[in-house]
């Protein structure tokens, strides 16, 4: 078996060093895998389409076939999309010969149809949580609003990766547009 293993974690709080060590670990106890083909090690939330540059880089690799599995940590590392995405992420790879294990999910390496359900209710559960999770969020930051207490950045703090303004100059000439035609 020639493997690759993707690591994503969601911030630059967060580091990948403790997935990529536990699926070393994992790699070295098995004896089946004959080549590790390169470690793919991302830090983009799964929600921002575009930005995943490992992840396409590792799809890329796949279309090429450069390894026949991909190993994670578990399957909410490649999309918190959905029982859709993760279905269509899984086929992806399926097409190009390519099985996905998931390192938390021993089941992904069970042969047999009951497979396609449980990836669909592992992307459902993944999504749920992304969805509680940003809704504590929008409570915390409602209760801190109603405390009178400040929301957001503190005056005067710089982000720490350049900004895309692509979208404000978009929106800028579609309302130039728009004006234009009297709308």
């Amino acid at each position: 078996m020639k493997l690759a293993i993707y690591a994503r974690v969601s911030t630059e709080d967060q580091t990948t060093k403790n997935q990529v060590h536990a699926l070393l670990d994992y790699c070295q106890k098995r004896k089946d895998i004959d080549e590790l083909y390169h470690v793919y090690e991302e830090t983009e939330s799964a929600w921002q389409r575009g930005h995943q540059k490992q992840l396409k880089e590792l799809i890329a690799d796949a279309q090429r076939g450069c390894f026949d599995t991909v190993l994670v940590w578990s399957l909410d590392r490649l999309t918190r999309g959905g029982a859709l995405k993760i279905l269509e992420m899984i086929d992806l790879f399926k097409r190009h010969n390519i099985r996905v294990i998931s390192y938390q999910e021993p089941w992904t390496e069970a042969p047999g149809e009951i497979a396609d359900i449980l990836y669909a209710i592992t992307g459902w559960v993944a999504q749920m949580e992304s969805q509680r999770r940003s809704e504590r969020t929008k409570a915390g930051l409602e209760r801190r609003r109603l405390e009178g207490k400040d929301i957001g950045r503190p005056t005067g703090s710089k982000d720490k990766k350049k900004r895309s303004n692509a979208g404000y100059r978009l929106r800028h000439a579609q309302n130039a547009v728009g004006k234009q035609k009297g709308v």
